[in-house]
């Protein structure tokens, strides 16, 4: 065959390379989007409805579409049946990224899905019952270690944030306070406002009433830096157990195997929603802050929980049936 046959098939493979560039690029999106997630009401549904908000207007030139599929693993169950074309994509939160380390789960959230956008995240407070003689994060793994296993933290369910957050406390403060569960983390709440708990780890929307009315006392916020969601309380880590972070985060995720030009144009898009000052009110009178960031970004947290999260379950044992 002649050199030219060569060249001008190289030309035609060029050619369409570049059309499927274009097509999945710059003709995305030319149909609507859907946006599958957990229950009616709940965070990510909470989340996933403000970013519906945000992406149907002008700019993206398609209507957005909310699809529930239930709690636990349903949703992400339900996105392993979308083709990788950007069109269906996934909001979910902490749970999903280390579900599959609690117990058997369908997918695996780092070969399974292609992370597009971190979308908000929420601090949790350390908080202690008025007895509990401790001012301080220092002091209280101080009075921990003084009393160990007297000293009890409320707790959810096994594997929730409250119970996680607080095993990692343990485990690198080296003490042993020990978990009361309750039904729900409302519940866990008004066991410690009570005295019948002596600490929990708690969202700080649930916590700022409690803390108002005095029946609880606020020692740090978990995030790595001071949040304005608890206004003049330290971080954990500044003040007594170095390194300490829990945030509980809601992020957006596509098929794997979604081309990049698709991730890309996804992530400029909803960080550019979530920019609107409306929505980060929004976001921030349900307690937590907007924090979109390159896909990249939210690549690397899942892996850091996958690791942190790992570690502290196969440490104190924890496993959800």
């Amino acid at each position: 065959m002649s050199a030219n046959f060569f060249v001008e098939t190289a030309a035609v493979f060029f050619s369409l390379a570049l059309s499927a560039g274009a097509v999945s690029g710059q003709d995305y999106p030319a149909k609507p989007l859907r946006l599958i997630t957990s229950n009616p009401g709940g965070g990510n549904d909470f989340t996933a409805r403000l970013i519906a908000q945000g992406l149907s207007g002008a700019s993206f030139g398609q209507p957005v579409i909310v699809d529930n599929r239930g709690s636990g693993v349903l949703p992400g169950q339900a996105m392993l049946q979308a083709p990788p074309d950007g069109y269906t994509l996934l909001v979910a939160g902490s749970s999903f990224m280390i579900g599959h380390l609690l117990q058997d789960s369908p997918f695996d959230p780092e070969t399974d899905f292609a992370p597009v956008c971190l979308a908000a995240t929420t601090p949790n407070i350390v908080l202690v019952h008025p007895s509990v003689p401790a001012k301080s994060v220092r002091e209280l793994i101080a009075l921990a270690k003084t009393r160990p296993g007297e000293l009890n933290y409320s707790s959810s369910s096994a594997g929730a944030t409250q119970h996680l957050s607080a095993e990692l406390f343990n485990a690198m403060a080296n003490v042993k306070i020990v978990r009361v569960a309750y039904k729900g983390s409302a519940q866990g709440l008004v066991g410690l406002a009570g005295g019948e708990t002596h600490m929990m780890i708690s969202t700080a929307s649930s916590s700022v009433p409690h803390m108002k009315s005095g029946k609880v006392r606020a020692l740090a916020v978990t995030s790595a830096q001071p949040s304005a969601l608890a206004p003049g309380l330290p971080t954990v880590s500044a003040t007594g157990l170095p390194g300490y972070e829990v945030i509980s985060v809601d992020a957006v995720f596509a098929r794997a195997k979604t081309s990049s030009a698709i991730v890309n144009r996804l992530n400029q898009e909803i960080a550019r929603a979530l920019a609107r000052e409306d929505l980060k009110l929004k976001f921030f009178s349900a307690g937590s802050e907007v924090a979109a960031g390159p896909a990249h970004e939210l690549g690397a947290f899942v892996k850091s929980e996958i690791a942190k999260w790992g570690k502290v379950i196969r440490q104190a044992g924890i496993r959800v049936d």
